[in-house]
């Protein structure tokens, strides 16, 4: 590492910003070179590289039309971002970096050589693109100018000047695109974040933690058990209770915005809600450690139902025990089930995870009204 790369990096690390990056293809060289500097900790959360087409799939949630371009960078950031957000302290800069590159291998390639780099911030999301001029560098020489792209993206976006030359041929432009951040809503849809907080206010937040209850449902329609029960368990549990809608359903189509949007009016003014992609408890617990989730009788009982889980025994324990172990449990109301009502007493639970489960009491809280017999009234189905 020469001396000018060196102090570049040396002054990345000062800054007070931290990062997350996820690079492909290329831009290797860029996490050697920051990690090979003194003071890495305080500027690295995390570095990844997902270098199969399963592996980035699983990194940005969804399979790309063309995974050397703006929108994959993109999204790699963001989801970078997204991880910079639960790993580090309130307050902190944080920059999320992605990197999709195609370089120069031991067999010709059809197309271009380039690359895509992206840095995401709290405010907006700068793209730096690069087409390279075919066959004038071998490998390493077209990784070191991604190297010297993914260093540039993380230098601007922590407000540090760069002043590394990056040897570019006459034929080539570095082309910036930035874009501000679109509505929260519209990015969760979007696959680009998991969650969104919407404040009492109406405010938005991306990925903001909760510790206390979450009362889990479709809210279609939102009706006055809902209130009642989320008081009754802020009662029970000594804490705020927030209410939690996933746009993803296990056996449904995902909401389409118009209707998430319906359903989060009902709730405008004094309730927050924590809209997620988490259809299942397993990946509610994954975005919100720590929380008592406030559910129904039946619930419960597909909770603890191997038919659920694939007609699998094995999966539903895996599952519970994950949930366990990201500090979750469950506070189970009692409902009225064909003319009978039905509590925790009536759901099997299996040996070991008692604990995890604790009942409302029904002289607390009993609601015989559901959103699915509202709905027919209401004129849906």
């Amino acid at each position: 590492m020469d001396t000018v790369v060196r102090g570049q990096i040396e002054r990345i690390h000062a800054s007070p910003a931290m990062a997350v990056a996820a690079v492909t293809g290329g831009g290797v060289q860029a996490l050697s070179w920051l990690f090979g500097v003194a003071g890495a900790s305080r500027t690295i959360l995390e570095a990844a590289v997902p270098y199969s087409s399963a592996a980035l799939v699983d990194y940005i949630g969804y399979e790309p039309e063309k995974v050397v371009s703006g929108k994959t960078s993109a999204s790699m950031a963001g989801a970078a971002y997204e991880r910079a957000r639960r790993l580090s302290p309130e307050g902190t800069a944080l920059v999320g970096i992605g990197c999709t590159a195609t370089i120069r291998t031991d067999r010709p390639k059809r197309g271009d050589h380039g690359c895509y780099v992206s840095a995401w911030t709290e405010q907006d999301v700068t793209t730096y693109g690069l087409v390279f001029v075919k066959g004038l560098r071998d490998r390493l020489g077209e990784e070191e100018i991604v190297s010297g792209l993914v260093l540039m993206a993380l230098a601007e976006a922590a407000g540090v000047e760069f002043e590394l030359d990056i040897p570019l041929d006459r034929g080539e432009r570095i082309e910036v695109v930035e874009a501000s951040h679109g509505d929260p809503i519209q990015r969760l849809l979007a696959g680009l974040i998991e969650s969104v907080t919407v404040r009492d206010d109406g405010s938005m937040a991306a990925g903001q933690p909760h510790r206390g209850g979450v009362l889990s449902g479709s809210f279609d329609p939102l009706h006055q058990g809902h209130l009642e029960l989320a008081r009754v368990a802020s009662e029970i549990l000594g804490t705020p209770v927030v209410f939690e809608l996933s746009v993803v359903n296990v056996d449904k189509p995902p909401l389409e915005e118009a209707e998430v949007r319906r359903r989060l009016a009902q709730l405008a003014g004094g309730h927050t809600v924590v809209v997620t992609r988490a259809p299942t408890f397993y990946e509610k617990a994954g975005l919100l450690p720590g929380c008592a989730f406030v559910i129904g009788w039946d619930t419960a009982v597909r909770l603890v139902d191997p038919r659920y889980y694939g007609g699998s025994e094995v999966r539903m324990i895996e599952a519970l025990e994950g949930i366990r172990a990201l500090g979750c449990r469950f506070l189970v109301a009692g409902r009225v089930w064909n003319g009978v009502f039905h509590s925790l007493g009536d759901v099997d639970i299996p040996a070991g995870f008692e604990d995890m489960l604790t009942a409302v009491p029904e002289s607390a809280f009993r609601r015989d009204l559901s959103s699915t017999e509202l709905r027919p009234a209401a004129g849906r189905s």
